[in-house]
């Protein structure tokens, strides 16, 4: 049977729970744009399934901020995914803020090692820093959900560069998680 992955592309396209802007792009087009290049990549290997939260760049999930994460989790916990990955662009009053980082619910959760090779392909491949997997046990999708949940934040929204580099390069980010995927599954 395949190893089912929900993929989150944090954020609504609009308010409720629009997501970060910074330097001219949205928190919430560059996770939808990762989010589907992650999913085809998952789908087109047999090891794997894959699903999104948001199925078209306007879709909108709930009706408050609450509803929204409701939504995602009960759509990974109703198709009782294998691991639950939410996808999202940091910000920071500090433009030169750079990297990418991880959210888990604990740091003794399972989660925290895909978080860990998560990261390590995000480096590998975008070469932002690894700024490393924190736990975050009151973020709703991280406690709410029944399965391993990682909360990715690819890079800062605030950056220049690493703005540029998840607008104009979606793929590397996409690649990036998917490498973690694989080698964490020991496929890599």
């Amino acid at each position: 049977m395949a190893i089912r992955i929900f993929i989150d592309q944090g954020h609504n396209p609009q308010n409720p729970n629009a997501g970060a802007e910074g330097n001219g792009v949205r928190e919430q087009d560059i996770t939808y744009d990762v989010g589907v290049r992650l999913a085809a990549l998952l789908n087109a290997n047999p090891n794997f399934e894959a699903r999104l939260s948001r199925n078209s760049p306007d879709e909108q999930l709930g009706t408050s901020t609450t509803t929204s994460l409701q939504a995602r989790v009960y759509g990974a916990n109703s198709w009782r995914a294998d691991y639950f990955i939410s996808l999202h662009a940091n910000a920071s009053t500090i433009s030169t803020a750079s990297g990418s980082e991880a959210y888990v619910y604990s740091l003794s959760s399972i989660a925290t090692d895909m978080a860990h090779l998560i990261l390590d392909g995000l480096n590998y491949m975008t070469g932002l820093q690894n700024r490393g997997v924190f736990a975050r046990p009151t973020l709703y999708v991280l406690r709410a959900t029944s399965m391993p949940a990682v909360l990715v934040e690819m890079g800062y929204i605030t950056n220049p560069g690493d703005a540029y580099l998840m607008t104009y390069d979606p793929e590397s980010f996409a690649r990036g998680i998917y490498n973690g995927i694989l080698t964490y599954y020991g496929l890599l």
